[in-house]
C-alpha cells in the first residue's frame, strides 16, 4: 500500500488511497511501478503547431514518469500509413502504444493488431469507433463546437457564419461539426451556417474559404475547428480581400478557433480573432504517458471522476475516455500563465 501511495503522490493525482481501486475514476488494479519495456508513440501529423507542441511535450512527460519511449513516428495525415506505422512498431516488440488516430474507423485494424500481440494502446485526442484501447485521453469535442457557437452567437444575431470543418472520418470532426450546427439551429435560428469540409488540411481550408468568401462577402463570422492548420490560411484569405480588421471595427469578422496554440493567443491579443478553445497539448502528453504506464502494469480503469480535475466516461462500445478540461480563451484571459500556449516556449 505504501508503494501505491508513493506513486499517487509523485504523480500528484490526488485520488484518495482508500478508494483508489473503486470510487476514483482513474483507479484500477495492479502496480504501475512494474511497467517495463519501450512505448511507441504515433503522431497523426506534424504540419500543425498544435501537434508540434504535443510532440515536444511527449519526451518530457515520458522522462518525468519513467516511461521509456522510442522516437515518435509521424503518420503524415495518411490513415493507411498510420496502420503501417503501428505494425512496424509492433515488430520492434514495443510493450505499449500511444496513438493519435487519424481515422476513427480505419484505426481499428491497428488496434486489432496490437490486441493480438497483447500490447495495450492509449488513444490521444481522437477516439476510435471500435476496438480495444486502455483509455482515450481527450477533451469533450462536442463542447468545443458548443462553446464556439455561443461565442459567435453572442456577437452575431443574424447572417452567414462559416464553419471550417475537420475531417469527418474523425470523431473529432463529427463531434465539433454536429454540436456547432445543432447549437446554432436551436439557439441562434437567424444565423445561416455555411460549411467548408477541410479535413484538417490548410490547402483545403484556404481554397474553400476563398471560394465561399468570393460568393458571400457578407460573412459575419468563422469557426475554425483547428487553428493549428486553419489560422494562417484564414487570416491570409481575409487579408487578400481587405476583410481582416480588428475587433471593435464594425467590419470585423468574428473568428473563434480550437487548439490554443501561441499563434492563436497572439491573434486574440491583436483583436484579429476573438476566442479559441485551448485543447490541452500538455495534458494529452502527460496523461497519455500516465495511462500507458498503468496499462502496461496491468491496471484497469472505471468511469467516474479522476483525481486530476476530469471525468472518465464510457463511450459506445464500452471504450473509456478521460475527458480533460479545455477552457475557452478570450481577450479577458489570454495572458493567463496557466495556458499551455503561454508556456510552450519556456518549457519545451
Amino acid at each position: 500500500m505504501k508503494r501505491v501511495a508513493a506513486l499517487a503522490a509523485s504523480l500528484a493525482l490526488g485520488c484518495g488511497l482508500a478508494t483508489a481501486a473503486t470510487a476514483c475514476g482513474d483507479g484500477g488494479q495492479g502496480d504501475a511501478g512494474s511497467a517495463s519495456g519501450k512505448v511507441g508513440v504515433v503522431l497523426p501529423l506534424l504540419t500543425s503547431p498544435f501537434w508540434e507542441s504535443y510532440n515536444r511535450y511527449v519526451p518530457r512527460q515520458a522522462a518525468a514518469q519513467g516511461v521509456g519511449i522510442l522516437p515518435a513516428v509521424n503518420s503524415n495525415s495518411d490513415p493507411s500509413k498510420q496502420i503501417t506505422d503501428i505494425d512496424n512498431l509492433l515488430t520492434q516488440n514495443v510493450k505499449g502504444l500511444v496513438v493519435s488516430p487519424l481515422d476513427s474507423a480505419a484505426i481499428t485494424a491497428g488496434l486489432n493488431a496490437a490486441q493480438r500481440k497483447g500490447v495495450p494502446v492509449v488513444a490521444v485526442d481522437v477516439a476510435p469507433d471500435k476496438g480495444r484501447v486502455a483509455m482515450v485521453v481527450r477533451a469533450d469535442n462536442r463542447a468545443y463546437g458548443e462553446k464556439a457557437c455561443e461565442q459567435i452567437g453572442g456577437e452575431v444575431k443574424a447572417g452567414k457564419v462559416v464553419q471550417i470543418q475537420g475531417d469527418l472520418a474523425s470523431v473529432n470532426g463529427r463531434d465539433r461539426s454536429d454540436a456547432f450546427s445543432a447549437c446554432m439551429k436551436k439557439n441562434h435560428p437567424r444565423v445561416k451556417v455555411l460549411q467548408i469540409p477541410a479535413a484538417w488540411q490548410a490547402e483545403k481550408a484556404a481554397a474553400g474559404l476563398e471560394a465561399l468568401y468570393t460568393a458571400n462577402p457578407d460573412i459575419k463570422a468563422i469557426y475554425m475547428q483547428a487553428g493549428g492548420v486553419y489560422l494562417a490560411p484564414t487570416l491570409s484569405t481575409l487579408r487578400r480581400h481587405n476583410a481582416l480588421v480588428a475587433a471593435g471595427d464594425p467590419r470585423h469578422i468574428v473568428i473563434v478557433s480550437n487548439d490554443g496554440i501561441p499563434q492563436e493567443l497572439d491573434a486574440i491579443r491583436k483583436g484579429l480573432i476573438d476566442a479559441t478553445v485551448s485543447q490541452p497539448a500538455d495534458l494529452y502528453a502527460k496523461y497519455g504517458m500516465y495511462y500507458i504506464k498503468r496499462a502496461m502494469a496491468g491496471d484497469t480503469f472505471h468511469p467516474g471522476p479522476t483525481g486530476h480535475g476530469s471525468t472518465i466516461v464510457k463511450l459506445p462500445g464500452g471504450i473509456l475516455e478521460d475527458e480533460l478540461p479545455a477552457p475557452l480563451v478570450t481577450k479577458a484571459n489570454v495572458d493567463d500563465k496557466a495556458l499551455w500556449g503561454n508556456q510552450i516556449g519556456r518549457t519545451s
